[in-house]
C-alpha cells in the first residue's frame, strides 16, 4: 500500500470513528430523554440519528474515492447500506425503526452495533 493510500485510509477510519460517536451520542442523549418521559426530544433525538446516518455515504464520497477499490467499493457499498435504512426510517417516521438502526434483529448487551463492526473490519484490513 502507498503511502497516500495509507493516509487515505487512516483519514476514513477517523472519520468514521467521529460518525459513529456522533451517531451513538444521538441515541444516548434520545434514551435519556426518553428516561426522563419527554417522548418529544427522545423523537427528535431518534430523528437526528436517522438524518446523520442517513447521509454517511454521501459524505464519505470523497474520501472513498481516495481508497484503494479493494477497499473503498465494499466500505462504500456498506455505508450505502446503513444509509439506505435510514433514509427509509425518516421516510416512514418510525421511531421504533431510528431506534433500532445499526442493529441486527438478535442482540446482546455490549455487543457492537453493525457500523463498529464495519469499522472493526476496515481497521483489520488496513493493518
Amino acid at each position: 500500500m502507498t503511502d497516500d493510500n495509507k493516509a487515505a485510509c487512516a483519514a476514513m477510519l477517523d472519520w468514521l470513528e467521529k460518525r459513529h460517536a456522533a451517531i451513538m451520542d444521538c441515541e444516548k442523549e434520545a434514551y435519556a430523554f426518553m428516561d426522563a418521559g419527554d417522548i418529544d426530544a427522545y423523537r427528535a433525538k431518534m430523528r437526528e440519528k436517522a438524518e446523520n446516518l442517513s447521509t454517511i455515504a454521501r459524505d464519505a464520497e470523497k474520501m472513498l474515492a481516495a481508497l484503494p477499490p479493494e477497499l473503498g467499493n465494499g466500505l462504500a457499498d456498506r455505508l450505502a447500506a446503513f444509509a439506505g435504512g435510514a433514509s427509509k426510517a425518516l421516510e416512514l417516521d418510525s421511531v421504533f425503526y431510528m431506534s433500532a438502526l445499526l442493529y441486527p434483529d438478535i442482540r446482546k448487551p455490549g455487543e457492537p452495533d453493525n457500523l463498529m463492526r464495519c469499522i472493526t473490519e476496515f481497521r483489520a484490513n488496513i493493518e
